[in-house]
């Protein structure tokens, strides 16, 4: 099937011209922007939600780690059917169906009566959303802008993470005034009003052959991200190896986490294969052969992943320390989103338009290794019982100074290395790619923080004045993220001494302090090794040459 794309843009003359002109060319990127900073948003309500969860619905340190997990898990795990779903039935359509679901997911978080509700109802409505909205977004952009104006509108969506830091201050607010419920109604009817929005976007006419839609590429890259993911995200509360407590079954007598994640990985080897024939025979697949092909593809989709992996790390890291352990209010954690919001807007925004010409693998190189500085300056901020107030900030700005000069060319990288067809389906790739990205973060990242803190725990009970009878009761206790308070809570059921609880809680705060570091050092090594992929990104700025041809 060949699909033709052709914009509708008015081409009046003079001074209307000029001012018709703007409007064709403002008005959509408003728009799209609004869209993104919602998705972003969303996550951010998440993230302050967290003392609320706990309280208000009992939630774990696991089960919030899950609630983080679910909405990039089934976003990438449809994404790239969104990607696809877009090329066929309208990039505008499954936008407002996005936008819809996502509004319908928000209602429910508000109404959740449970944690089980709260993951496996609302996260999984708005996860569905995004797989439609966010490819959606991407995928317009190609179709609208071209040339340099593209690039400045790439950079726009991803200045619109920097954007959306202005949504946790406000949802901040919300919640400690109102709380948790209100603030996920606040966030329906954002996304009700962009919905409402959606109908000034120009209209882009497509005109397309019959052809049947690749429902075996579809269910395979879904069932696959979605096995792969679920894996890596259930391993701190199924298990690396041998099961833990939470774990819902066994395979073999081991935890169900790396089976399912290694069964992920086989399906989507399966998929590279059936993908590759749907191609010979002139079909659409979902997952085109040139995004594995092309090496400046592959490292600008690393690109994308990083900057989401970055993110998940703030996410399960950053926020619930500083609310959970250091006391910190909504509000102040949503004050800190506009200290890295500010410089992600600006430098996403600002290289694209002030530095036309800067060469995209130099600028992606010099944002990975601000991140994994940002990282760093995050696991020096945390202290024994709280956090200290100037090196939180520095880290969150430096954050956003890595993340905006990341999101100021990544995307652009992909799509200047695809012919058109390619490059307008790139949204849903590189969507997915982002909540992969995401949910490593949460999942790698939350895995060695709550591993950290446990086995610490019982590794230097062993070596203490502690009872053999209560270390045997504490081999079954899987501790959670907290304060002080909040562990001497998890032990209350043990059969402790005064001296025997006094001196655990002091071990659980040092094993709490190495093991938020740890992950923070771990995440900064993991974005460095980004760089590995930057020498594939050509050094020409697009703009100045011809568009490479795919590998």
């Amino acid at each position: 099937m060949h699909i033709t794309l052709t914009e509708r843009a008015p081409r009046p003359v003079g001074d209307a011209h000029a001012a018709r002109a703007a409007k064709f060319l403002i008005t959509p990127i408003i728009i799209l922007i609004l869209a993104q900073m919602g998705a972003t948003g969303d996550n951010g309500a998440l993230s302050l939600a967290a003392s609320a969860l706990t309280s208000d619905l009992g939630a774990t340190t696991a089960q919030i780690q899950l609630a983080n997990m679910v909405y990039p898990l089934v976003g990438g795990a449809f994404m790239i059917a969104g990607g696809l779903a877009g090329t066929i039935v309208g990039w505008t359509r499954t936008f407002r169906g996005g936008m819809l679901l996502c509004a319908l997911g928000e209602v429910v978080l508000a109404l959740s009566p449970s944690m089980e509700v709260f993951i496996w109802g609302g996260r999984v409505l708005v996860g569905l959303g995004a797989s439609f909205m966010i490819p959606s977004v991407l995928g317009l952009i190609p179709l609208i802008y071209q040339g340099a104006n593209r690039t400045i509108a790439f950079g726009a969506i991803g200045a619109a993470s920097g954007l959306s830091a202005l949504l946790p201050l406000g949802l901040g607010v919300v919640m400690e005034a109102a709380g948790m419920r209100a603030t996920f109604l606040t966030l329906a009817a954002y996304f009700a009003i962009v919905f409402a929005c959606s109908f000034a976007l120009p209209h882009i006419e497509q005109r397309r052959a019959e052809s049947s839609f690749d429902a075996a590429g579809v269910g395979l890259a879904a069932s696959g991200l979605f096995l792969l993911l679920i894996g890596l995200s259930s391993i701190s509360s199924w298990g690396l190896v041998a099961p833990l407590a939470g774990a819902p079954f066994t395979i073999f007598g081991i935890s169900p986490a790396l089976p399912l994640a290694l069964a992920g990985l086989a399906v989507l080897g399966v998929l590279v294969v059936v993908e590759r024939r749907v191609e010979e025979r002139g079909g659409i697949p979902v997952l085109p052969s040139v995004f594995l092909t092309t090496p400046q593809v592959r490292a600008g989709l690393v690109a994308c992943a990083l900057t989401f992996f970055f993110m998940g790390a703030q996410s399960i890291l950053m926020a619930p320390y500083l609310q959970l352990v250091a006391g910190w209010s909504p509000v102040a954690v949503g004050a800190i989103s506009i200290v890295t919001g500010v410089p992600t807007f600006a430098l996403a925004l600002g290289i694209p338009k002030l530095a036309p010409h800067a060469e995209p693998r130099r600028v992606i190189q010099a944002g990975y290794v601000v991140m994994a500085l940002a990282l760093g300056v995050m696991a020096l901020s945390v202290t024994l019982d709280g956090a200290s107030a100037p090196l939180v900030y520095l880290g969150a700005f430096l954050a956003g100074v890595g993340a905006g000069t990341v999101s100021s060319h990544a995307s652009n990288v992909v799509a200047a290395a695809l012919p058109e067809r390619e490059a307008s389906q790139s949204g849903g790739i590189q969507s997915t790619m982002r909540n992969v990205g995401q949910a490593l973060g949460v999942a790698l990242l939350g895995a060695v923080l709550l591993f950290g803190i446990t086995g610490t725990v019982r590794e230097r009970a062993a070596d203490a004045s502690i009872s053999e009878k209560a270390q045997q009761q504490l081999a079954g206790v899987t501790i959670d993220l907290g304060s002080d308070r909040t562990f001497e809570d998890e032990i209350a059921k043990l059969d402790l001494t005064s001296s025997e609880r006094g001196e655990l809680v002091g071990i659980e705060a040092d094993a709490r302090l190495g093991a938020v570091r740890t992950a923070y050092v771990v995440g900064a090594v993991i974005v460095l090794a980004g760089l590995v992929t930057t020498p594939s990104i050509a050094l020409t700025h697009p703009s100045r040459r011809d568009q490479p041809k795919a590998a």
